[in-house]
């Protein structure tokens, strides 16, 4: 089981529980504390690794660019031209890549790391602070009280009175405290769940980002890539085409080397060892030149090279030959000898060697020595309340009601949602209620009946009921399969408690899910669907018998129980349930479980629709329901809107002019006037049916889903636990149990803090995916560009159209 919600109540008994409970709730906030630590240190850490893993492509990169293939030969084939740019390329892609990539690791550190040490550091900080003072002061109260109850009973009256008025102020004091220390440890535990997850979606939305423009770059590159394997594979082909050919040679040169000498100009070549004269004491050396000469002139070239040495060693020497004598072994201790002599030096031989027998008939031929043998070579080369009933007036009102709304009014944009005015309301509840009247009634014909009107006086009959239609004794059996398993066994759960239903309760909602469900088909047009009536209808039918902090914590599971009716009532009110299904069991036995992962086909994927607008999702355009109607500039402005968070019956109105007096038809209820400085809207600025007057009339249930996302709010947020600031004095100190919605922006958010009237260019092309975004190509210039509320989005003006730009698509000027 969850943390058990604090009671502000329990707060002037300070029991033993209720200060277990408060630890609960600390530990709670602690080990989120360590958590959103621990993960800003691995945050941190991925930031680093990224920018080192940036830097290493971009010099792996780097390395590519600046290598060339050298080509054998003098030319280069088309293909191999192309692989040798293909390196350059690959060089630019990386490039490019890294370039988003250090586009994602600045974005984590404003999407990730700093909301995330923002809410560390000013929520999880303060409750600490708020802890502390919590703490001195039980610590006071408690010896104060010790101390005042020792006092002697003989002490002077007025001594004694003196001492229960500073007990008292204490006390007090002691209560306040403490109240609003368990509102804050409430508020915290509610707000950690968006302020935590809200960055990490943002960090993924930047991500996904990441390698959508990874896929972009892929898919431009793929022309590139595909024509490169064709050179590639070209140049392998030729490869293996030659490599038997080169082979084949290879095996006919190592047969017979002599027969596969390349032909030249050169008469002979090759390597021989030159003897080199020495003083007396020293003897002799031989020196290894690589030698070559040419009959026709008869010159004789030698160069000293000494291949242990790494190469050449000497000058060239060149010399005319005059003749050439083969030395035997009888002159010469040495092998395979012959002299020269050269015409500029006569008398003084040049002493050589060769490496074969062979070898030295193959130079005396080629210099004409003698004894020389000549040899003929083929030389060859070769690539709630109220008097309603479920009885037969209820049943005509409402069926009436439904048949006039799928008549008229079943495409009305914010159908059930658009409420009418009050005072419109009760006079045609009160027509169709009186037996008398209730059949004179025209709702499908009259002009006299707004949809509008007719829609919520069908919901205030509803609330109406001595008992919510879905009955106290099984709302917390509803609750249940709301918060726990499968989507499958969800369904069963609520077909299994639906037929325990009493028997009018049952078909009164059969016949309401019926019409919802016809509702949710033309959510195209109204903008309902089945998750919006969700949110309408949820505090109807199921209100709480009770009205505590914990009721309203199961405000949102309500919602998921009539989804569930909506989209299931065929099989629900139509079959009857499975008889082998078990009675569902007290959450003091079975604690709420996260559903589990439905197994799906790959590449399949269903989409919900979501009741909160967030363009960090993806939606389709039937999806796009809970924003539509407040997309319109200037037509909500709230600064503050007074609910009871339990009296999801009750309505609430948020006055457009603060100076404007109410008519005679506003409804009568909580309400708070709007500052001063908010824009009255103005008719033409007015969706149709919202407005009446200077008055928007909306149940607080409706409301709550409205302000999921009211235009001019930082985030999606829920109801404030915090008394929010009000331009009405009469609301600065509300009752305990009065909550406020938040306010709209100030000019400490950072929307159009610090580039307002600022321009940029796009440096990608976008598609809008919605119609609150703008579609532009590259080199598209925007106008006043300011953060948006959206993380990772801005708002900036085109072609006169003001819309939302992804934050990574442009580059300020």
């Amino acid at each position: 089981m969850g943390l058990q919600p604090l009671e502000f109540s329990d707060c002037y008994l300070d029991s033993p529980w209720f200060r277990e409970r408060v630890r609960a709730h600390e530990a709670e906030l602690e080990k989120t504390n360590k958590f959103i630590k621990e993960l800003l240190k691995d945050g941190k850490n991925l930031i680093a690794a990224t920018k080192n893993l940036s830097a290493a492509q971009r010099k792996f990169a780097h390395s590519l660019r600046d290598f060339k293939f050298e080509f054998i030969g003098d030319a280069e084939t088309d293909d191999e031209r192309y692989i040798d740019a293909s390196l350059h390329e690959f060089s630019n892609f990386l490039k490019n890549l890294e370039e988003q990539r250090e586009i994602l690791a600045l974005s984590v550190t404003e999407t990730l790391i700093k909301p995330l040490e923002r809410f560390r550091k000013e929520q999880l900080g303060a409750v600490k602070e708020e802890k502390k003072k919590f703490d001195k002061e039980t610590e006071k109260n408690y010896s104060l009280l010790e101390k005042h109850l020792s006092l002697s009973a003989k002490k002077k009256e007025l001594q004694l009175q003196e001492a229960d008025n500073q007990v008292e102020q204490n006390r007090k004091h002691f209560y306040e405290l403490s109240l609003e220390y368990v509102c804050k440890l409430q508020e915290i535990q509610e707000r950690k769940k968006f302020e935590c997850v809200e960055p990490v979606l943002s960090f993924f939305q930047g991500l996904f980002t990441f390698y959508h423009q990874g896929y972009e770059l892929a898919k431009d590159f793929n022309h590139y890539k595909m024509a490169l394997q064709i050179n590639i594979q070209n140049t392998r082909n030729r490869f293996e085409g030659t490599r038997s050919e080169v082979e084949e040679l290879m095996n006919k040169i190592r047969r017979n080397p002599q027969e596969h000498k390349r032909a030249n100009h050169l008469t002979m070549e090759g390597y021989l060892y030159v003897q080199e004269k020495r003083p007396a004491p020293f003897g002799s050396s031989w020196v290894k030149h690589y030698c070559t000469y040419r009959k026709e002139t008869k010159k004789f070239t030698m160069i000293p090279f000494e291949h242990r040495s790494g190469g050449k060693v000497g000058d060239e020497e060149l010399f005319v030959l005059m003749y050439c004598t083969k030395r035997n072994t009888d002159t010469i201790d040495r092998r395979f000898c012959f002299d020269l002599e050269a015409s500029d030096r006569p008398g003084v031989p040049v002493t050589m060697q060769a490496f074969s027998e062979e070898d030295r008939k193959l130079w005396m031929e080629a210099l004409d020595g003698k004894e020389a043998l000549f040899i003929n070579s083929d030389r060859a080369n070769a690539k709630r309340e109220g008097s309603a009933q479920l009885d037969k007036i209820g049943f005509t009102v409402i069926k009436k009601c439904i048949s006039a709304v799928e008549t008229r009014g079943i495409n009305d944009q914010g159908l059930y949602r658009v409420v009418g005015v009050s005072s419109k309301v009760q006079r045609l509840l009160s027509l169709l209620m009186d037996a008398k009247t209730c059949n004179e009634v025209d709702l499908e014909n009259s002009a006299d009946w707004e949809v509008k009107t007719i829609t919520s006086a069908m919901k205030q009959y509803l609330r109406s009921l001595p008992e919510p239609l879905m009955t106290y004794e099984l709302h917390g059996e509803f609750i249940i399969p709301a918060k726990s398993g499968s989507p499958e066994s969800r369904v069963n759960a609520v077909h299994f408690l639906v037929h325990k239903l009493p028997e009018k309760n049952k078909e009164m909602l059969e016949i309401l899910m019926k019409h919802l469900a016809n509702v949710s088909k033309h959510s195209k047009r109204n903008l309902m669907t089945v998750a919006n009536l969700g949110v309408v209808f949820g505090p109807t039918l199921m209100r709480p018998q009770e009205e505590t902090v914990a009721a309203i914590m199961d405000l949102k599971f309500q919602n998921i129980v009539v989804e569930i009716l909506i989209e299931n009532h065929e099989k629900i009110f139509k079959t009857l349930p499975d008889a082998t299904f078990p009675e569902p069991i007290s959450m003091s036995v079975s604690p709420p479980n996260a559903p589990p992962r439905q197994s799906r086909r790959q590449g399949q994927r269903i989409k919900r629709p979501l009741a909160v607008y967030n363009l960090c999702l993806e939606l389709d355009d039937e999806l796009d329901a809970a924003v539509m109607l407040m997309e319109k500039d200037g037509w909500l402005h709230s600064s503050a809107a007074v609910a009871s968070p339990a009296r999801g019956a009750e309505n609430v109105r948020l006055e457009a002019d603060s100076h404007s007096s109410p008519r005679e038809d506003t409804p009568t209820g909580s309400m708070d006037s709007l500052s001063s400085q908010s824009p009255t809207p103005t008719s033409s600025s007015s969706p149709p049916g919202l407005m009446d007057g200077n008055h928007l009339i909306m149940d607080s249930g409706d409301l709550a889903g409205w302000t999921t996302n009211l235009p001019g709010q930082g985030r999606p947020s829920m109801v404030s636990w915090m008394n929010t600031p009000s331009a009405n004095p009469a609301a600065a100190n509300p009752a305990p149990s009065t909550f406020f919605f938040p306010t709209p922006a100030t000019g400490s958010d950072r929307a159009g803090e610090s580039i307002a009237h600022r321009k940029a260019r796009a440096v990608y092309p976008c598609e809008a995916e919605h119609s609150s975004e703008l579609s532009f190509q590259i080199g598209a210039i925007f106008e006043d560009v300011q953060f948006s509320r959206e993380p990772g989005w801005l708002e900036g003006t085109l072609n006169g159209k003001r819309g939302l730009i992804p934050q990574n698509y442009v580059q300020f000027l």
